[in-house]
């Protein structure tokens, strides 16, 4: 296995994505190798300064970087020379089984679309968010960004790919998937979710568990939470804004700890053609560690081909 990596994508990049990078080959020893994406020349000094032999890694080097800042179709276009733009790169051409990076988000999707394609029959790939629960283990939510507004049969999708990710690579056998609504009652909410609820209330490709709320999200009542991008960015923005608020004010707790962005690392995009891993802007060694073992446990779980299959020939419920 190849795990390529954007050493360049990150706010604190190249110096922390390599520190992670170095920690994540000792725990992947032999099964798999990470293929250094970016300067060369910042790698390779990087590396020595961590203690580690750059004869451990592949690197590719690469002369540009997308900002974070940048239009992500335009930067993709003209700056062939990204370590992102090179990553999907290779990632097309199967020189590497998946590709990770913390750069820009917009970038890495659009790179996505673009290089490895939409598994067919996918509407909307999207990408997702870990959300710890007050009683142990993780749920999912999802899209957290990448569509802002989503039709009725998108969500619908959204529940079979959180549902597949949740079973194949985290191993939850029966996830518990809820839509995202102002109340219980499946005649609340606004156009979309009425409409997506009438979808899901009657299928076999996911266990439905009806509208939730806000107050579920950290609940066992649901494992995978639907909603189209705009609520879940403001979602996963507001426990993010908690736990740092929390952690600023000196307050201590495992729980809280759970909600560590680092402890995650990344997640996929779902719906795409190869395994790619979006990790946070902010991430540090521990938040890259991570980002690519999750990038590992996708590959491993033969995530994309599950989910190819699933969506050969489906057709939703009608409305």
């Amino acid at each position: 296995m190849k795990i390529g990596f954007d050493i360049m994508g990150g706010d604190y990049a190249p110096k922390e994505a390599i520190a992670g990078a170095v920690v994540a080959q000792k725990e992947l020893g032999d099964k798999a190798k990470i293929v250094l994406i970016g300067d060369k020349d910042q790698a390779i000094h990087h590396l020595q300064n961590e203690g580690a032999n750059p004869d451990d890694f592949e690197i590719v080097h690469t002369t540009e970087v997308i900002g974070m800042g940048e239009h992500p179709t335009k930067a993709i276009s003209q700056k062939k020379d990204s370590s992102i733009s090179v990553g999907f790169g290779l990632l097309a051409h199967k020189k590497i089984d998946a590709f990770v990076s913390a750069g820009n988000t917009g970038a890495m999707l659009v790179g996505a679309m673009f290089s490895v394609k939409p598994i067919e029959g996918v509407i909307r790939p999207c990408i997702t968010a870990m959300v710890p629960k007050a009683k142990g283990g993780v749920g999912l939510i999802l899209d957290v960004g990448a569509n802002a507004d989503c039709k009725p049969d998108v969500l619908y999708q959204f529940g079979i790919l959180g549902s597949l990710l949740l079973q194949h690579v985290y191993k939850m056998p029966d996830p518990k998937v809820g839509l995202l609504s102002i109340g219980e009652e499946k005649e609340k909410g606004n156009l979309v979710t009425i409409s997506a609820h009438h979808l899901m209330e009657d299928t076999n490709h996911f266990h439905f568990v009806g509208n939730v709320e806000g107050r579920d999200i950290i609940s066992d009542n649901v494992d995978v939470i639907v909603c189209e991008g705009f609520t879940g960015n403001v979602v996963l923005k507001a426990l993010e804004s908690m736990h740092y608020v929390l952690r600023k004010r000196g307050i201590e707790d495992d729980y809280l700890e759970s909600f560590n962005y680092e402890n995650f690392g990344g997640t996929p995009i779902l719906g795409v053609n190869a395994p790619v891993i979006i990790g946070h802007g902010i991430s540090n060694a521990k938040a890259f560690k991570n980002m690519i073992l999750s990038a590992r446990d996708v590959v491993d779980s033969n995530l994309v081909q599950i989910i190819h299959d699933a969506f050969q020939n489906l057709v939703p419920p009608s409305q």
